[in-house]
């Protein structure tokens, strides 16, 4: 699958298609598009939702999404990287946003996997159409403090997003089902992706009221590849992400993902993708 890096901290463009060519791709960055005109069907981790005039959809990291048109679509797309919204703060201020951006990224990675989002009330419609407007004033103008202005505006839209996923989730029936069995199971490996002792049979066959035995046959059954391979791809994943668009150091991130030490990612991050971590930034900056 072809992976695609953000050039910048942000950018932002009005685009027409009549083709999606490239797509479906990983995308290393948010992404929020709103529809501005045309129909067609929304691709993303090989679900389908259709699309018309006024649609807004929003991509976490790691998502694998894509178009497919029934008629030529125009389309503002917004995309941005933690680290843009991170910019100009202090270290308590920087520390909230990424913490706060983490858990977006889990609870949007999980419907963008499973479901729809959908914004219900028209009064949030209305006013996140009216923030992209905003933006795209913003950043065509570019006037003095914009950028602090469009961290702002990008706030407001994913604060309104998330709202409704929130609600979503209220809404989902409490009867147990294959399918939020597997989503709560996923959400989990995401949301603890940094604690080892939480992702080992013995903790998930307790913590799902699995047998031990079971646990490794139902992930593969629901999800198509073993729970280790899935752990190792999205933490590898979650790697590169953080060393195209992060300034942490290796050893910072090392901890952060609950690596043993540097070493250990090193070791892990080459076998993955062939070159090491440092190479790999290198090679992320050479291509912005």
């Amino acid at each position: 699958m072809k992976q695609k890096m953000l050039q910048r901290s942000f950018e932002l463009y009005v685009a027409d298609m009549e083709a999606w060519y490239e797509r479906p791709l990983i995308y290393h960055f948010f992404e929020i598009v709103q529809i501005l005109d045309g129909e067609g069907v929304r691709v993303v981790n090989d679900n389908r939702f259709p699309y018309s005039k006024g649609s807004i959809f929003l991509f976490t990291p790691l998502d694998c999404r894509g178009f497919e048109m029934t008629t030529p679509t125009r389309f503002c797309s917004i995309r941005f990287s933690e680290v843009f919204l991170g910019k100009c703060k202090n270290v308590a201020e920087r520390e909230r946003i990424s913490q706060w951006l983490h858990q977006l990224e889990h609870i949007f990675y999980h419907h963008n996997r499973f479901e729809r989002v959908l914004i219900k009330h028209i009064t949030d419609c209305q006013l996140i159409s009216t923030l992209i407007g905003n933006m795209i004033h913003e950043y065509e103008a570019q006037q003095p403090y914009y950028e602090e202005n469009l961290q702002h505006f990008i706030a407001l839209v994913l604060n309104i997003l998330a709202r409704n996923v929130a609600e979503t989730k209220v809404n989902v029936p409490a009867e147990p089902q294959p399918e939020p069995l597997i989503n709560r199971m996923l959400l989990h490996v995401h949301e603890n992706i940094n604690n080892p002792g939480k992702l080992r049979i013995s903790y998930l066959a307790s913590e799902f009221n699995l047998s031990a035995n079971y646990v490794g046959e139902y992930f593969r059954k629901l999800t198509g590849e073993s729970l280790q391979q899935y752990i190792t791809q999205y933490k590898m994943q979650l790697v590169q992400h953080r060393l195209a668009n992060s300034s942490l150091t290796v050893s910072q991130i090392a901890n952060e993902l609950g690596f043993t030490d540097e070493s250990h990612l090193n070791r892990q991050f080459r076998k993955h993708s062939g070159v090491s971590p440092v190479e790999y930034r290198k090679n992320a900056k050479q291509r912005a």
